[in-house]
């Protein structure tokens, strides 16, 4: 197959993906510096769960060794968990993401430049609000009281954009979201998490209390270094208040291998646990609404776009497609979970330490795993007219044929772009470099090379000295016909001929 798409029925790469996991992370552990914070713990995961796991280090300081249980705070991985409360809450008709906050919390301010604003539960959402960054203050704001942000709200929030005009990453305008689900409900919106997805799946160990860890001997203190990791300070957890839907959860490798495995099986056939969330709202969770500048994404990855979706960050990226991810940072910690929505591998990094850089370690793991099972950037499934129009034409090409005798294959403008005898001399040209057609080929399953879309396939026909390779585009009209058919050679000679 070529780089970046695969056929559902391609065999995979003979390594193994627990090989390529355990090699991968102890790589990514290897060369990462792990003494930024005094315990680590990652994990690879697959849509089972995790298939390997690395510690390392202490969690409380006190001789007690970091292991997979260990419980760490998720910080702003927590949004991920608010948006599907709120998309759960729009399939029921309770909330409507296009309606004003104010329609559900009255009394809330936008201001710009001295004109009050209208502002969408979507646009705080996906973090297109006008809202600006409120990273380093909203860290401290955790456990302000409610009354406390409503108070501040009254007063009115300045915006630095247009609402709906740029992504500007705000957690007091999250936060709003889970004021307008408490209004609907009439629950505390850690309740409304709890009983609509921690419960039903299963995610006992994802807690918005460090006081729900009874004993707390499971749980990870937090800690902050000014010195590059020679010392440590402690770290008191951030309370949990108006702003902990956005980042006060409290969760294990397990449980967040488990929610990852949930939001990304909505790109299966077989989506988990539909009455929990439907397949089309995680899907949309997971989906760019807001494009991110590639410069202030700051990753040192080669990303095509990358964007917010709705409490989750979604790259493009240019080998390995579509993946999903979201970092969290509070005082004493650092996490990341990222996953590929193809094959539905992912990895999940803590640290306690926010100088720790979760991500770094994340991002360098992941992408080892996805290289070395040369994983595809997506899984396409042809049209079966594709698959169809390809064995004829490929028929055709093999019993030296005219393509333009076959019936109910082309369209109209197929012959007339190229006409019929420029292609056919194009064809006796190419195999003039290649050598005849073999008379024994492979059945054509085994010799598709991609399929960018349903409407596209590429595929060879293997010849003395090389190969055809075949390209066929169809039109999506109800009964679809080719509309575009390229022949070129391949090795030798390098210069390709549109036949």
């Amino acid at each position: 197959m070529g780089p970046g798409q695969a056929m559902t029925t391609e065999s995979r790469s003979p390594v193994s993906t627990s090989e390529a996991a355990a090699v991968a992370l102890d790589a990514a552990f290897d060369a990462h510096n792990l003494h930024m914070a005094p315990a680590a713990l990652a994990a690879v995961f697959d849509r089972t769960g995790v298939i390997a796991w690395r510690a390392a280090g202490e969690p409380r300081r006190d001789g007690s060794a970091t292991d997979r249980h260990t419980v760490f705070r998720i910080a702003s991985m927590s949004k991920s968990f608010l948006a599907a409360t709120a998309l759960s809450l729009r399939d029921e008709g309770r909330l409507e993401l296009d309606r004003a906050i104010t329609d559900y919390v009255p009394g809330v301010r936008f201001l710009l430049d001295g004109r009050d604003m209208s502002v969408t539960l979507r646009q705080l959402l996906t973090n297109r609000s006008g809202m600006p960054e409120d990273n380093a203050w909203g860290d401290r704001q955790l456990g302000a009281p409610r009354e406390q942000i409503a108070a501040l709200a009254s007063e009115g929030f300045r915006l630095t954009a247009e609402p709906g005009e740029r992504y500007q990453y705000s957690n007091l305008g999250m936060s709003l979201v889970g004021r307008a689900i408490e209004a609907v409900t009439d629950h505390p919106i850690e309740q409304e998490i709890a009983t609509r997805f921690l419960e039903p799946l299963g995610l006992v160990h994802t807690r918005f209390e460090a006081s729900d860890y009874p004993g707390g001997g499971t749980l990870a203190a937090g800690f902050r270094t000014f010195d590059e990791g020679a010392t440590f300070a402690d770290e008191p957890f951030v309370g949990s208040g108006a702003l902990a839907c956005i980042g006060g959860l409290f969760s294990t490798i397990d449980d967040i291998a488990a929610w990852a495995a949930f939001l990304a099986s909505a790109f299966t056939d077989e989506p988990r646990r539909a009455e929990v969330l439907s397949a089309a709202s995680r899907q949309e969770l997971q989906r760019v609404h807001t494009m991110i500048p590639i410069g202030a994404a700051r990753t040192h990855q080669e990303l095509d776009a990358v964007g917010y979706g709705m409490g989750l960050v979604v790259e493009h990226d240019r080998r390995f497609g579509h993946i999903v991810q979201h970092s969290g940072g509070l005082p004493g910690f650092s996490s990341h979970m990222r996953w590929h929505t193809p094959t539905g591998l992912g990895v999940v990094v803590f640290g306690n330490s926010d100088e720790f850089l979760a991500a770094q370690l994340a991002i360098r793991c992941h992408a080892g795993v996805l290289d070395r099972i040369d994983a595809p950037a997506e899984v396409v499934r042809p049209w079966p007219e594709a698959l169809d129009f390809a064995q004829r034409i490929d028929r055709a090409l093999r019993a030296d044929e005219p393509l333009a005798g076959l019936d109910n294959v082309f369209a109209e403008n197929v012959m007339r772009d190229v006409p019929a005898d420029v292609r056919e001399r194009r064809l006796a040209q190419a195999l003039d470099s290649l050598g005849p057609i073999d008379a024994t080929q492979k059945l054509l399953s085994a010799r598709i090379r991609s399929s960018a879309s349903p409407a596209d396939l590429r595929w060879i026909v293997e010849c003395q000295r090389g190969a055809l390779l075949c390209e066929i585009r169809l039109v999506g009209i109800r009964r679809p016909l080719v509309q575009n058919l390229e022949v070129s050679p391949i090795e030798p000679p390098p210069e390709a001929l549109r036949l």
